[in-house]
C-alpha cells in the first residue's frame, strides 16, 4: 500500500463553514475576506484606528487584533505586519466581545488568562484562514498494490497535518489487512488410528 498526498482544491472556507469564536473585518478593494456577516463599511470612517474604536464600542470587546494582508503572486494575511511597505497593509481587525467570550468558556468574569488564552485562539484562526488563502489544505489517497483507492480523506489545514493523519490511516488499513490475510502456518494434520 501507499499514500499520495494531494492539495485539496475545494476546501472549506473556514470563515463561512466553521464555528469561529472572533470575528473577522476586512476591507479590500479587489478580495472579499473575513467574514461577510457584519456591518461596518470603511468608507464610515477615517482611518484604522476610528473602526477600532467604533469595534471596540459597537462589540464591547475582549481582545481586538488587526489583521495584515501581503498580496504578490497571491495571498498571506496575518496579525503582525509583513515587511514589504508596497504589497502590503493593514485589512482589518479579527475580535472577540466580552459576551461571546464569557459563552464560549463559561465564565462570569475574564481573567488576564482568558484574554490571553482568546488571542491564542483569534492567532490560530488567522493562521487557519491563512492556509486555506494560500492553498495549504490537503487530502490523501491510500492505493493498494495494484494503484486502487482503499481510503482517500480532505481538507486537513497544514500539509504536515495532513501527512500524520494519513500515515496513521495507512497504519489502521496494513492492521485490518494483515486480519484479514490466511495464516501462512500449514494445519496441523492429524495422523489416524
Amino acid at each position: 500500500m501507499k499514500i499520495r498526498i494531494e492539495q485539496d482544491t475545494d476546501p472549506l472556507n473556514p470563515r463561512t463553514e466553521w464555528d469561529n469564536i472572533g470575528t473577522m473585518v476586512c476591507f479590500h478593494q479587489r478580495y472579499t475576506l473575513g467574514d461577510e456577516d457584519h456591518d461596518y463599511d470603511a468608507a464610515d470612517y477615517d482611518g484604522w484606528d476610528e473602526i477600532k474604536e467604533a469595534i471596540r464600542k459597537e462589540e464591547d470587546v475582549a481582545v481586538i487584533l488587526p489583521l495584515y494582508l501581503y498580496d504578490h503572486s497571491g495571498i498571506t494575511i496575518n496579525t503582525r505586519p509583513f515587511s514589504c511597505p508596497w504589497d502590503s497593509g493593514q485589512v482589518g481587525f479579527i475580535f472577540v466581545s466580552k459576551k461571546k467570550l464569557r459563552y464560549e468558556f463559561s465564565r462570569k468574569r475574564i481573567s488576564a488568562s482568558l484574554e490571553a488564552r482568546a488571542k491564542e485562539i483569534l492567532e490560530g484562526e488567522v493562521q487557519t484562514y491563512d492556509q486555506y488563502l494560500t492553498g495549504d489544505v490537503w487530502g490523501y489517497v491510500i492505493e493498494d498494490d495494484n494503484g486502487e483507492p482503499l481510503e482517500s480523506c480532505w481538507g486537513f489545514f497544514g500539509r504536515e497535518y495532513c501527512e500524520e493523519q494519513a500515515k496513521e490511516a495507512l497504519e489502521y488499513q496494513e492492521a485490518q489487512e494483515a486480519q484479514r490475510e490466511p495464516s501462512m502456518v500449514p494445519a496441523p494434520v492429524c495422523a489416524s488410528a
